[in-house]
């Protein structure tokens, strides 16, 4: 294995945030560290992408892009270590509330009212932004919280033509276009463009809650819920990948307390049948929520984004516009092959 080598501040360059033990560490912290003791890498929490001496190193799950695998210390294009924070042990609910404050010094929350984006937003104590079509649930859902936190709320209201502009976008920009994932990155990518218009950078976001804590409607007839989950946890990291190449779009990220090595740690090691119970979906997180937030807002029961928002139904309005009456699919495949100077109308 490769050695991991000493770096000097003129040769680093930070993308994202760097936390050690709890302690956030400003980049030329990170690079005299880096300096004095280059294995401390392997200890980094935070969301990061550190490029120095040849070397280069991602964060534990790889929530900020880069061009090694997550967790990954590479150098000169070898492995030389992996990260693997190990702060110490923690309830859910303390967990989740330091991953929110690790990542509240800046930055807006992306608010959509339902007990994910909720909890992050009364703990951050950050701007939100919504977006949807006029009279959209989440928009309308988001200002309840907002104002019940005393929090102020930015709301952009989406046309059928934005979200036309947003497909265009997005289709060429995201790993794998089929109808769900695109239908999430074109609210997204709106989420992303007003965040930029306010001048920030960090989004603070619910992603990752649902396969942690068991939010899809299908786990409620699961017949092998722990399985699901372990499954749909591992595909994490190609939605981190769709979301951060959407937000790329506007120099912008996803920042994703659930994904916080504390958090993840803590909820996993809940049984899966404490998270899917009585009919309800996320009962740990929602209990941990009642701490924070009102019980209304606590288990409150809301449909997905793309749902929420209005998008999907805007983009099924698309698709039968553009003669696909039955296949957004098929639409999504003409907008592909349009990027690539071959449409197709099949």
């Amino acid at each position: 294995m490769e050695s991991i080598r000493p770096g000097t501040a003129g040769e680093c360059t930070l993308t994202g945030w760097v936390e050690l033990d709890g302690e956030l560490l400003f980049p030329g912290a990170v690079f005299a560290l880096l300096g004095r003791d280059p294995s401390a890498v392997t200890r980094f929490g935070g969301e990061f992408l550190i490029r120095w001496n040849g070397c280069t190193a991602r964060d534990h799950f790889g929530i900020i892009p880069g061009p090694c695998p997550p967790g990954a210390v590479l150098c000169d294009g070898k492995a030389a270590g992996e990260v693997v924070p190990d702060p110490p042990a923690c309830d859910l609910a303390a967990a989740i509330e330091e991953a929110v404050r690790l990542r509240s010094g800046e930055g807006i929350v992306a608010l959509s009212g339902g007990v994910d984006s909720a909890l992050v937003a009364a703990l951050a104590g950050l701007p939100c932004l919504a977006v949807g079509v006029p009279g959209a649930h989440d928009t309308e859902r988001a200002a309840r919280v907002a104002a019940e936190l005393g929090l102020p709320l930015d709301i952009l209201a989406i046309t059928p033509r934005m979200v036309e502009e947003a497909l265009h976008a997005v289709v060429p920009a995201i790993p794998d276009t089929n109808p769900v994932n695109v239908s999430i990155a074109a609210t997204l990518y709106w989420v992303a463009a007003r965040a930029a218009d306010l001048g920030h950078t960090r989004i603070l976001t619910g992603q990752g809650a649902d396969e942690l804590f068991g939010g899809y409607a299908r786990y409620l007839e699961s017949a092998d819920l722990a399985a699901d989950l372990d499954r749909d946890f591992a595909g994490l990291a190609l939605q981190a990948a769709r979301d951060q190449a959407v937000a790329k779009l506007h120099r912008t990220y996803f920042s994703m307390p659930y994904l916080d090595i504390r958090v993840v740690r803590a909820a996993r090691a809940l049984p899966a049948g404490e998270k899917v119970r009585g009919g309800m979906r996320k009962v740990p997180l929602r209990r941990a929520a009642e701490g924070v937030l009102p019980r209304e807002y606590a288990w409150y029961d809301k449909k997905a984004m793309q749902y929420g928002s209005g998008v999907w139904k805007v983009i099924r309005t698309l698709a039968r516009e553009n003669g696909y009456k039955k296949s957004v699919q098929g639409y999504i495949n003409q907008i592909v092959g349009e990027h690539h100077g071959n449409p197709d109308r099949n």
